[in-house]
């Protein structure tokens, strides 16, 4: 059976770039405060990736109303794009266009 491609996984975490205390709703992936994230995933919510480095946002792009943050890992280089979340820090994104 191959494995789903999003699972929800559903924990909270202290932001290991701000110390911020995030409660995770199962789509949360970054941190709201700093936007910083952690390459953990292979698949959305899998928990699969041995890497497990930060994630610096590095970019942002509008999409049909929406904001898509680019993420580069401080480790491997990867790169990963995911969506803003309505309760992010909207500075923090705007300073991603600079």
């Amino acid at each position: 059976m191959e494995p789903k491609k999003f699972q929800r996984t559903k924990e909270d975490f202290v932001c290991e770039h701000c110390s911020t205390s995030v409660s995770g709703t199962g789509y949360t992936n970054h941190c709201p405060n700093c936007l910083w994230s952690k390459h953990v995933d292979l698949n959305p919510g899998d928990r699969g990736n041995l890497c497990q480095d930060m994630m610096e946002p590095v970019g942002v792009t509008a999409k049909a109303r929406e904001y898509v943050i680019e993420y580069r890992c401080l480790k491997c280089g990867a790169i990963k794009r995911n969506k803003a979340s309505p309760n992010d820090n909207f500075d923090a994104i705007l300073a991603l266009y600079d």
